[in-house]
């Protein structure tokens, strides 16, 4: 949703500097200097400034600004490609066996980050339902601290609990938006059933499922330890939520057995034969950057989620909708 708000801001302001400079040059008025006119052109502001030399029949016959048409093509198939890489939603499955009595279907949504993917998130829910699950479990950063929108998330939670049980635990981006707004956010998704399980952790017949918030996180990477519960023994398989995968060796000492991930973003830009670009740590081709990886026993899903943050681009890095059919 940057890209698109960058976008319209910049086409507009190129549309109002030609009409402006043209009404300047009937009334003899100081003119805007003609490379400030193609700079906002070439920031990414070319259609709008090519609506502006037509409507306003502005600097049409000037050589220079030949290239503005150019760059108005080259806009559109770029917005065009971006879009499709940041919108084509997919669904990817995963198995694993934990040997459960009975299977369990956990669909996985995770960074958000206020993505909209059809009106009411409707195109989303529809991929959730598809996956027919047995529970959804929210890993982190369903809303944005840099462009926060708690209804766009909320959106998602009323179609979500109507499909399944949902579960959640919060993401780095929750923990900066710590304070009364995030508070009347949280006690609306409670009151619409969702179960938090940030430093707690639920128990049926067959397995456990447990969480740990983004928060608790941090303080154990200063401190080195986790307080909130001890580690889980080998009664039954234990099913963990957390938002980063690279504290992977706590989810170890716990005694997860599966743990569900995000925050890589699938590394924003995938390059065949080498894998995401870059981690929110900024760390080089990060490894795992999605996908199922197995650390001693213990299985890490890790999701691509779903929208962006810092980075407003994916390439060759699809958002997805994870099903976990657990055996």
């Amino acid at each position: 949703m940057i890209l698109v708000y960058w976008l319209i801001l910049v086409n507009l302001v190129a549309f109002i500097l030609f009409g402006y400079d043209k009404a300047c040059a009937k009334k003899k008025a100081r003119r805007i200097p003609e490379r400030t006119l193609l700079l906002w052109a070439w920031l990414g502001g070319s259609i709008g400034a090519f609506l502006g030399m037509r409507i306003f029949h502005h600097k049409t016959l000037k050589p220079k600004f030949y290239v503005v048409p150019v760059l108005a093509v080259l806009e559109v198939l770029i917005c065009v490609f971006c879009l499709y890489q940041n919108y084509h939603l997919v669904t990817t499955e995963y198995e694993v066996d934990l040997g459960l009595d009975s299977d369990l279907t956990i669909v996985q949504i995770s960074d958000l980050h206020n993505q909209v993917f059809g009106a009411g998130e409707s195109k989303l829910l529809s991929a959730v339902e598809a996956a027919s699950p047995d529970i959804i479990v929210v890993t982190g950063d369903i809303v944005d601290s840099t462009h926060t929108s708690y209804s766009i998330a909320l959106d998602f939670i009323e179609g979500a609990v109507k499909i399944a049980p949902v579960y959640y635990v919060s993401g780095n981006h929750e923990v900066r938006l710590a304070g009364d707004k995030l508070d009347a956010f949280y006690a609306e998704m409670r009151a619409l059933g969702v179960v938090f399980l940030d430093d707690t952790y639920v128990e049926n017949s067959d397995y456990v499922l447990a969480g740990i918030g983004d928060a608790s996180l941090g303080a154990y990477s200063a401190s080195g330890v986790y307080g909130a519960y001890g580690a889980f023994d080998d009664s039954k398989p234990v099913i963990m939520l957390a938002h980063e995968p690279q504290y992977y060796e706590l989810y170890q000492r716990l005694g997860a057995d599966l743990v569900l991930a995000g925050h890589y973003h699938g590394g924003q830009i995938i390059i065949p034969g080498a894998g995401g670009l870059i981690s929110p740590e900024f760390e080089f081709f990060p490894k795992p950057y999605q996908g199922v990886t197995d650390y001693s026993g213990m299985q890490l899903v890790l999701s691509r989620g779903l929208g962006n943050s810092v980075v407003p681009v994916r390439i060759n890095d699809y958002p997805e909708v994870v099903v976990v059919r657990v055996k």
